[in-house]
């Protein structure tokens, strides 16, 4: 941990303290390396409101200061709800971000190495802006623009052939405790939902060659070869519409195995092929999400069209992005909050900026971000005839008290029934529907990666291991930055691992609810063997060595990741648009954000409900007016 403990502070004390009390070099979080993400000291004051039923007494400490708002959770969709009140009422207006973990940005999280004197930035949680040019609200581009955000020049900054012109492609590892043996097959010829490798210069081979290379029985070989290449009709007995309706009620395991004739050991290779877009399995995603995730069979079966929003997600690239992910756009919504805490007002110039920590609280400040603080409470009252919020928080084990003219909770959804216990029982049974997956995106700088180049590979796919995806990072450059492009350098490789449970018969739901209680059960150190044991069984014959070639870990753990979406086999579309709607109801002056109430996972979602949010409250202002 690259905390200095000079000033007698252990690692985890100066962690702990608050910000503004620490001096920028001993308070950076970016640079902390170990278990990350949901990190221990982040959540265990909520699992007391949740999991124990624990009731803290507001009344029990004096209200300290008042707010015209207080925006509970700093995430993109905390963040944006301040940058729109500001816009709306403002720079004046007095606002107070609170958030439990030890940085903002919610799961737009920044990892930032020093290796050998030079920089290597990755994200740990939220990636890119998704298909910006088709679906993004002119609200989100609205945003944007103020942020000064050049969706054209990030596209620009992004170069989407470097791994094609070195002669490199998408690859298949199969592991030895699934399948036999260790073994990379490079140049997977398949398209791939949100990719950012044009179609042409994917380095693929041809797909008979490169399936006949897979560890599989001869008989599986062949049948995989005709899923791919055969345009045939497993559902010839059904008209159009009827073949919707199936494929909209039945998983993609259950048409490999029912329709296509499928042995177990041939299905297992596409078990964890929606792993990272779907946060499930294929035997928990619909045959209508396998198609939007590009998987084969069910393009001969002469069905409508996709809608706008999928075919962008498969055809429009996947090239918007900071060096860091969308932590870049958090840094960037920050600093245009609190100027002070970084210089420039450029994207480019957001990029390698040390921000100082210290500045993100200060009592003079309109706007004030304070980290390490769980709201526990939040509650409607009235002051001389004039309605309020109280907001009741815990920062470390002192409970604190402010009130606010207002409040956007833009935390995670489900946690909202504990911390608003005046809401109605049915938009707490509503709000209670979002389970978040259980998501793991784990950084490891390697000290070269020739292994790769050996291999041929800049992406895999693992069909079983615990990481289903282990990539190079993404090449981009800006403001500076520079993507490592000497194989001889160091570079991050970002890894996914989804907990689920394969085969298990369970929703998304109960698949998450157990992969979280698994992931919060896992120590970093069984995170770290998990990692060195699947690179080592991946690159060892390249001549890779764990030991010797990993130089730092970060395990960005979120227990509670993608917000929760429709899924087709256990969801009715309409019953879910009303729970949407009764989920997010304002409770007086209380207006609920973040992207869980719009059941969506991606950035834009959040920043529309910030927008959503923020206006509730706008008209309630007018109305008491």
């Amino acid at each position: 941990m690259a905390i200095t403990i000079a000033a007698g502070l252990t690692p985890w004390q100066a962690l702990r303290a608050s910000p503004q009390a620490l001096t920028q070099s001993l308070y950076y979080p970016p640079t902390l390396t170990g278990l990350r993400g949901n990190h221990p000291g982040s959540f265990e004051a909520a699992h007391l409101l949740g999991r124990e039923g624990k009731h803290f007494d507001p009344k029990s400490a004096p209200i300290e200061d008042r707010f015209d708002l207080v925006v509970v959770g700093a995430g993109i969709s905390g963040l944006a709800a301040a940058c729109f009140w500001q816009q709306l009422h403002g720079k004046n207006q007095r606002i107070l971000l609170l958030d439990n973990h030890d940085d903002f940005g919610g799961h737009a999280k920044r990892n930032e190495f020093n290796v050998e004197g030079k920089t290597i930035l990755g994200y740990g949680g939220s990636e890119s802006f998704q298909s910006p040019r088709t679906n993004f609200s002119p609200v989100a581009m609205g945003l944007l623009k103020t942020l000064n955000v050049d969706i054209e020049q990030m596209a620009k900054d992004f170069d989407q052939n470097f791994y094609p012109d070195m002669k490199l492609s998408r690859g298949v590892y199969f592991d030895r405790k699934n399948f036999g043996v260790d073994k990379i097959v490079n140049g997977d010829p398949g398209r791939a939902v949100a990719d950012d490798i044009a179609p042409d210069r994917l380095n693929g081979r041809d797909i008979t060659a490169f399936i006949s290379d897979f560890p599989l029985a001869e008989s599986d070989r062949q049948a995989l070869i005709a899923l791919h290449t055969e345009q045939k009709d497993y559902l010839p007995e059904l008209n159009t519409d009827e073949k919707v309706a199936w494929l909209d009620s039945h998983s993609y395991s259950q048409f490999l195995r029912e329709k296509v004739g499928l042995s177990e050991m041939a299905i297992r290779y596409f078990q964890q092929r929606t792993n990272d877009f779907q946060a499930v399995g294929i035997d928990a995603t619909s045959c209508s999400d396998a198609r939007i995730c590009a998987l084969p069979g069910l393009d001969g079966m002469n069905l409508p069209p996709l809608d706008a929003e999928s075919l962008a997600d498969l055809d429009e690239p996947y090239i918007f992005h900071f060096p860091d992910g969308n932590a870049g756009l958090a840094r960037l919504m920050v600093r245009h909050l609190i100027p002070a805490v970084a210089p420039g007002d450029t994207m480019e110039s957001i990029v390698l900026a040390k921000f100082d920590y210290s500045q993100l609280d200060k009592p003079d400040s309109p706007v004030r971000l304070r980290l390490n603080s769980t709201g526990v409470h939040v509650a409607n009252v009235n002051e001389q005839g004039k309605p309020a919020v109280d907001v009741t928080y815990l920062t470390g084990d002192k409970l604190h008290r402010v009130r606010a003219g207002q409040v956007v909770m833009a935390g995670y959804n489900m946690m909202i029934p504990y911390l608003v216990p005046e809401m109605p029982e049915t938009q707490a049974a509503a709000l209670k529907e979002n389970v978040k997956s259980p998501l793991v995106y784990s950084k490891v700088v390697i000290r070269n990666w020739q292994p790769f180049v050996k291999l041929g590979v800049h992406e895999i796919y693992s069909p079983a291991a615990p990481y289903s995806r282990v990539k190079l990072d993404y090449p981009v450059n800006m403001g500076g930055y520079q993507h490592p492009r000497d194989p001889n350098q160091p570079i991050g490789l970002h890894m996914v691992y989804v907990p689920t449970l394969p085969g298990s018969g369970l929703s998304p739901r109960e698949q998450s609810r157990k992969g979280r209680a698994l992931l919060l059960g896992t120590p970093f150190e069984v995170h770290e063997k998990m990692i060195r044991e699947q690179l080592q069984g991946m690159f060892g014959e390249a001549g890779f060595d764990h030991q010797r070639d990993i130089q730092a870990i970060t395990v960005n753990r979120w227990s509670h990741g993608y917000s929760y979406f429709l899924n087709g086999l256990f969801d009715d579309e309409k019953e879910a648009e009303q729970i949407i709607h009764t989920a997010r109801q304002p409770i007086g002056r209380i207006t609920i954000a973040n992207s869980d109430s719009d059941w969506s996972p991606y950035a834009n979602s959040a920043v529309d409900q910030a927008w959503r949010a923020v206006n509730e409250l706008t008209a309630m202002n007018k109305e008491s007016v």
